[in-house]
């Protein structure tokens, strides 16, 4: 009887990385076409297109098909394959929420975790400059740019306080729908009278949060997190009417925009408030 080789045979490995690099192309580039609105919503996705743009084999593209409905961007179609998805204003409002509440709670176990003033530096850096920048009265397209990078900075290096995997891969799942994500609507906002006043409440509560966090404050760290999500609604709210704006946001094109006819019906699902009899 043959004994039993333990080692892996580095010829199988190596198609296995062949393969998931390949997987990792096709993904890359699929969601590429969507987000830039190459394929539309409701368009059924081509997989011997996408074998001939992509140069991968169908097997790969197929895997990048299920991991995209899996994310949300790709649902299946009743006559086989997949087809783009589309999403009205009341889910990218439950997507925001679900952001929301999930960062809530990396903040609260970030200040559960008392970080140290060294662990806070990073984080207190961000916020310094982007003082400088919210300060300003006028802001250029270059500082709107700064603005959002260092937005998305912060809101890692929040989650990263957590200390907490498991949060992590629920935020990075959710941030897989790219207009869920704490910058999706600021460049759309910024040509709006309002622009400058949000950036000056929403770095009121990036400052708030810190404290809280620095503090040991988890309640208070976790209800102004989940506050400050409510920035992006607001932000989604000001530009619903106006299509070239929304569509400039990632992922923008994926939102079916409500008619004028159908009021602020969104907005108010998005307030979660119920109206009294």
């Amino acid at each position: 009887m043959r004994p039993t080789s333990t080692k892996t045979d580095p010829t199988l490995t190596r198609k296995g990385s062949v393969r998931a690099g390949q997987t990792v192309k096709a993904l890359l580039r699929l969601r590429q076409l969507i987000l830039d609105g190459e394929l539309k919503p409701g368009e059924r996705v081509p997989e011997l297109t996408l074998v001939e743009h992509t140069g991968v084999s169908r097997t790969p593209i197929r895997t990048a098909l299920l991991q995209l409905a899996d994310e949300g961007l790709l649902e299946p179609s009743t006559s086989g394959g997949f087809v783009v998805r589309a999403f009205d204003e009341v889910e990218v409002f439950d997507a925001i929420d679900v952001r929301g509440t999930l960062e809530g709670a990396a903040a609260r176990r970030a200040a559960e975790r008392r970080p140290s003033h060294a662990e806070l530096t990073t984080l207190r850096d961000c916020v310094g400059a982007m003082d400088a920048i919210v300060q300003r009265r006028k802001m250029s397209v270059e500082h709107f740019s700064d603005y959002v990078r260092l937005n998305e900075q912060y809101h890692r290096l929040l989650v990263e306080l957590a200390h907490s995997p498991v949060l992590t891969r629920s935020i990075d799942r959710i941030l897989s729908m790219p207009f869920a994500s704490p910058s999706a609507f600021v460049l759309a906002q910024a040509e709006l009278p309002q622009a400058h006043q949000i950036f000056v409440i929403g770095q009121d509560q990036h400052r708030a949060i810190l404290d809280a966090i620095a503090a040991g404050e988890s309640a208070r760290a976790e209800s102004l997190t989940r506050e400050h999500s409510n920035l992006a609604k607001r932000n989604l709210q000001s530009v619903a009417g106006r299509e070239a704006q929304v569509h400039a946001v990632v992922g923008g094109n994926l939102i079916k925009l409500r008619s004028p006819d159908e009021g602020t019906a969104a907005g108010r699902t998005g307030s979660g408030k119920s109206k009294k009899a």
